[in-house]
């Protein structure tokens, strides 16, 4: 009898030791999916939203460099536990999908890979998943989201990660605040708590952008926030009413600094996701019997795992390859394949003490965010400016787990992400990258990924840029594909580079960006430099050199995987815009491009001094420009980077388009 029960409890430590989801609770089911609509060959989808429990163990030689998981709460196993909002579609006969996992990294808790993928509408927080034009269901994919940040409430369609909080702990901690509107007095969040309610024990600052000397004049005043009307305790310790100074426009950046409590265990984000994908991977059930949803027959279905973020996401993946996570803890490797798309060179504000991942550097915007220094590129190199030796890759190459990489960018990453340093060093020379990492370039495109017509913002100055991907990316994935399974050689990396000459010094006439009247090209970068962030502000040191991409005579870049817009274009289109007056005027303005139509008759074009050809002498017709459109897709398409689904694509936007011209 001892013996038996000396076995039993050997067994229960074995799996409890390897069973990082111990519970995985199916919430709801939708069988069929969208209303029923069949997705080509494998028929219709259904829809499962769950909760999922995962046991993380400190002492785990993978979890260790997760930020105070030492200290933190642990289960009677004496592990840490959280639990991630999760959600599966997936075919509802599975032998009829492709036997692939495609998982995205969730966008501050939204669901935005239908978008690109998809080319679907926004699935914004009260709107459910549009499926588009089915594309990835048309391709059999077993598609997954998981809760992964920490301080993100699961709540309507947005998806949150329960991690545990630690108590008594403080520290300093300072938040950004812009509010890109007028009112005064104004309330704002904090990210954390404050320790102490006493307003002499935090500080208020204001400037008019990145650069400039903070400043607290004397009727800049802040007080913590209590609205007693409400009849409800007030929650004081987590906001704060700002006064806001005259002479300081609705761009203005303040910054509070003040003594936090209770930070979260952030970097549990990582173990969380490494810890699903694998779970649905390669596992039948969780530790109380729950069923794994992705078996046939009783077996683990998927062959392959491949992983997308965008954006937030897309700088989380680059983190989660850098720390050490596509290896789970029995040595398998997570991802075969992973898209991190436009994330420049920056990683995340995950895996830190009072953590805000939330936040993107952006040249007016959160320029000091913590996450972004060294090392920038996926090969191992060395940094002249701090003498490290690092890689994106470090960690992977050394446990043999490293995935297959399409790292894609538009233009704004070159301008707000630097881009450039995931091709040069940090002398500013080309380097190599690895054999199984691709970078491939979506020229003169913004950073958002919706398919709309281009619209105005009223703290940009030009008209938004809203060209779309969704053609290229889909063909990429493809490839990915085809190099996973069947080991296809993908195209060659398209990115700027030096050795091509399309790669420059951010200086206009080298840029060879055109004189276009009432355009003012920025004068300013979202740049780096070594930054010691043990001191608040951050204080920043040596710049690292950053680059630009050369431009054609109308404006638009040249090389990478250009659209067929680009090569016949009707408009000038750039991944900057410009605040406009009174929202930090000449500053960068967020994330999106800007449009800039050409002239549309060679007297429109002589009357204003526009250097760039009427769009009347390019195209004698709109048969003529139609047909040139259609060439320049044929030629994406032998290029490999449009399907042959998406032949049409980009004539049927040509037809759709007015462009001034006569049939």
């Amino acid at each position: 009898m001892r013996l038996n029960k000396i076995i039993l409890i050997t067994i229960l430590f074995s799996v409890n030791s390897f069973a990082e989801v111990i519970r995985f609770d199916v919430i709801s089911l939708e069988s069929p999916a969208f209303e029923g609509r069949v997705f080509g060959d494998v028929g219709q989808y259904q829809k499962i939203t769950a909760k999922v429990t995962i046991a993380v163990d400190p002492k785990h030689v993978l979890n260790q460099g997760i930020v105070d998981i030492d200290i933190a709460p642990v289960n009677d196993d004496g592990f840490v536990e959280a639990i991630a909002d999760v959600v599966i579609l997936m075919p509802m006969d599975l032998h009829k999908g492709n036997k692939r996992i495609f998982y995205e990294v969730l966008n501050r808790g939204d669901k935005i890979s239908l978008i690109l993928l998809n080319d679907g509408k926004w699935n914004d927080y009260y709107e459910d998943l549009d499926a588009g034009n089915g594309h990835l269901m048309n391709e059999g994919y077993s598609i997954v989201w998981s809760g992964w940040q920490g301080d993100m409430p699961s709540e309507k369609n947005q998806m949150g990660l329960q991690v545990p909080t630690i108590s008594g702990v403080t520290g300093l901690v300072s938040d950004e605040i812009i509010f890109n509107h007028d009112f005064n007095p104004f309330v704002a969040t904090l990210s954390y708590p404050a320790a102490s309610l006493d307003a002499s024990k935090s500080k208020l600052t204001v400037r008019h952008r990145q650069k400039n000397k903070r400043s607290s004049p004397e009727d800049l005043k802040f007080e913590f926030f209590s609205d007693q009307r409400s009849g409800i305790k007030p929650y004081t310790n987590k906001q704060i009413t700002i006064y806001r100074p005259k002479g300081y426009d609705a761009s203005a950046i303040y910054e509070f600094v003040y003594e936090a409590k209770d930070p979260k265990v952030m970097g549990l984000a990582f173990a969380s996701v490494r810890d699903i994908v694998s779970f649905l991977r390669y596992e039948k059930e969780d530790t109380v019997g729950n069923s794994n949803p992705l078996l046939i027959k009783g077996k683990p279905s998927t062959i392959y795992a491949y992983g997308l973020g965008i954006s937030q996401s897309g700088r989380f993946v680059r983190d989660f390859l850098y720390q050490g996570f596509n290896q789970d803890e029995k040595k398998r490797m997570v991802f075969d394949g992973l898209i991190p798309d436009v994330a420049g060179s920056r990683k995340t504000w995950v895996n830190f003490r009072f953590s805000q991942p939330g936040r993107w550097s952006q040249e007016h915007v959160a320029h000091l965010q913590p996450g972004d220094q060294f090392p920038f590129t996926y090969s191992v190199i060395k940094d002249h400016l701090t003498g490290k030796t690092d890689g994106i890759m470090k960690r992977c190459l050394e446990t043999n787990t490293c995935p297959k990489v399409f790292h894609t960018d538009t233009a704004t990453e070159f301008w707000q992400g630097r881009s450039s340093l995931v091709v040069t060093d940090t002398r500013g020379q080309d380097i190599d990258l690895p054999e199984n990492v691709r970078a491939y370039y979506m020229p003169s495109t913004p950073h958002s990924e919706v398919k709309v017509e281009p619209y105005h913002l009223n703290y940009c100055q030009y008209t938004v840029n809203t060209l779309h991907n969704g053609g290229p990316m889909r063909a990429l994935l493809h490839a990915l594909d085809l190099w996973v399974s069947d080991g296809v050689t993908p195209p060659e990396s398209q990115f700027p580079s030096h050795s091509n000459g399309t790669l420059v010094d951010f200086d206009q006439k080298k840029i060879g960006f055109p004189n276009i009247p009432e355009v003012s090209f920025p004068n300013v970068i979202n740049d780096i430099e070594v930054t010691d962030y043990s001191v608040i502000p951050a204080k920043e040191g040596m710049p690292y050199p950053i680059f630009i991409p050369k431009v054609d005579v109308d404006g638009n870049d040249y090389g990478g995987i250009r659209l067929p817009d680009i090569d016949i274009p009707i408009a000038t289109y750039v991944g900057w815009n410009i605040g406009s007056e009174g929202f930090a005027k000449g500053s960068l303005c967020g994330g999106v491009g800007s449009y800039i139509p050409f002239p549309r008759t060679r007297l429109e074009r002589i009357q204003t001094g526009d250097p760039r050809l009427s769009i009347q002498e390019r195209y004698r017709t709109k048969k003529e420009y139609i047909e040139k459109i259609r060439i320049a897709s044929e030629a994406l398409k032998n290029r490999r980077f449009l399907l042959e689904i998406d032949s049409n694509l980009y004539v049927n936007d040509a037809m759709q388009r007015d462009i001034g011209l006569n049939k």
